[in-house]
């Protein structure tokens, strides 16, 4: 709409009151989520464990964080002294920048099973399709280089990304690999209707506390249109924790699905049980349990798509003074499901009404996270729940339905 005269002067005359504002701004601290007194946060960007037991949490306090300038800068105590030693960083340390905050970096890219012991590096690495073939077709990474190209930006999230006091099972990072159609293109099918099956190498002889051996997902040929057999990651060859030298990107699908260190390819018949893996992560990935169980062992096409809902969190709380006055700034991430939306709703205790959050920009993909920011000054001191629900009905959020992302957070200044 054209720009009114009244509009002008009504924005000229604001643009003093915004800048004293401004000048009387003040960067306090960053609240620590989680109850008084309650389990801390893991160390970040510090894997914890071995094989199918070893864990590594991202930090997300950091993502889409602001530069700060040295004066304003917080510390985790008054007392704290600013030095350059680097110690183990947690959830209320200050925000840091980087070239591309957005991104995890491989290093702080979270892991739920790292690097099998008894994998050997071997090159040539050998990758066979089989099944349903007229032949077995053996491909290495080297028949692969020719048809790498770039994927994209995909988020990828630990179906059992749970822990309130982190949710660090979720990263984005930039991949480039092979798309699935390519290879698969390269086998003969000896049946007309088939799925897919992708396996890579597990931990052999091991006795793992927290998962069930078998890295195995089946796949119906719709649900790979857009896979990828990644080679890199974030510009560099796969590290090897999050499957050097080749995984299965499925983007938009929970990790457990993105099988690391891919080693065979398999037409199977569409009546193939599930694997084990399947079966493991069936309710962490929303199948129709009762449906499953009419089959013994359940069938891997009774499984519906391990797509990630809609979904959305706060990662950081902010205080700051404004005109002599405390708020708090929230800053979150919305992801997942197949439709972008912005209709985004907080709320901080179960009697007040929603807002919808001041500043969330309509995401370009749902593939990746997407910041959205929030300011609220709250009633009084005390302690307040973070919830975010998606104000339409046609987009899918079972999760948040279940108040899955929820952040608990204490006020004691306003």
């Amino acid at each position: 709409m054209p720009l009114t005269r009244r509009d002008f002067l009504s924005a000229a005359l604001l643009l003093p009151v915004l800048a004293r504002q401004r000048a009387t701004e003040r960067f306090i601290r960053v609240l620590r989520f989680g109850p008084p007194g309650g389990e801390a946060a893991p160390p970040f960007g510090r894997l914890l464990g071995e094989g199918l037991d070893a864990r590594l949490f991202t930090d997300l306090s950091q993502l889409g964080a602001a530069p700060r300038t040295a004066p304003d800068a917080p510390r985790t105590s008054p007392d704290a002294p600013r030095t350059a030693a680097a110690a183990p960083r947690t959830s209320h340390d200050a925000p840091r920048t980087s070239p591309d905050p957005l991104r995890t970096s491989s290093e702080e890219f979270f892991v739920r099973t790292a690097f099998p012991r008894t994998l050997a590096r071997t090159d040539p690495w050998p990758i066979r399709i089989g099944g349903l073939v007229q032949s077995p077709v053996d491909l290495t990474l080297r028949d692969l280089k020719p048809l790498v190209t770039t994927g994209g930006r995909y988020l990828l999230e630990c179906s059992g990304n749970s822990d309130p006091s982190n949710f660090g099972l979720i990263s984005a990072a930039d991949w480039d690999g092979v798309p699935l159609a390519a290879v698969l293109g390269r086998a003969r099918p000896s049946a007309a209707s088939y799925r897919i099956a992708v396996s890579g190498v597990d931990e052999e002889g091991a006795a793992p506390r927290t998962s069930v051996p078998g890295a195995s997902w089946i796949f119906s040929r719709d649900d790979l249109q857009h896979a990828l057999l990644a080679t890199r990651m974030n510009g560099a060859p796969l590290p090897r924790d999050h499957g050097f030298p080749v995984r299965l990107i499925v983007p938009g699908w929970y990790g457990c699905t993105c099988i690391k260190w891919v080693d065979r390819i398999d037409l199977v018949a569409d009546e193939a049980p599930a694997t084990t893996q399947m079966q493991e992560f069936a309710a962490r990935t929303h199948q129709n349990l009762s449906q499953l169980r009419t089959n013994d062992p359940p069938l891997a096409r009774d499984f519906i798509p391990a797509a990630i809902d809609t979904a959305a969190m706060p990662v950081r709380v902010e205080q700051w003074t404004v005109g002599g006055r405390v708020e708090y700034r929230i800053t979150g991430i919305i992801w997942g499901g197949s439709t972008p939306t912005n209709a985004l709703s907080i709320r901080f205790k179960a009697n007040q009404p929603w807002a919808r959050v001041d500043n969330c920009p309509l995401p370009t993909t749902t593939l990746t996270w997407s910041v959205w920011t929030h300011t609220w000054r709250p009633d009084g001191p005390g302690r307040y729940q973070i919830v975010l629900r998606v104000d339409d009905p046609s987009i899918r959020t079972r999760r948040l339905d279940l108040f899955f992302y929820v952040r608990e957070v204490e006020i004691d200044d306003v």
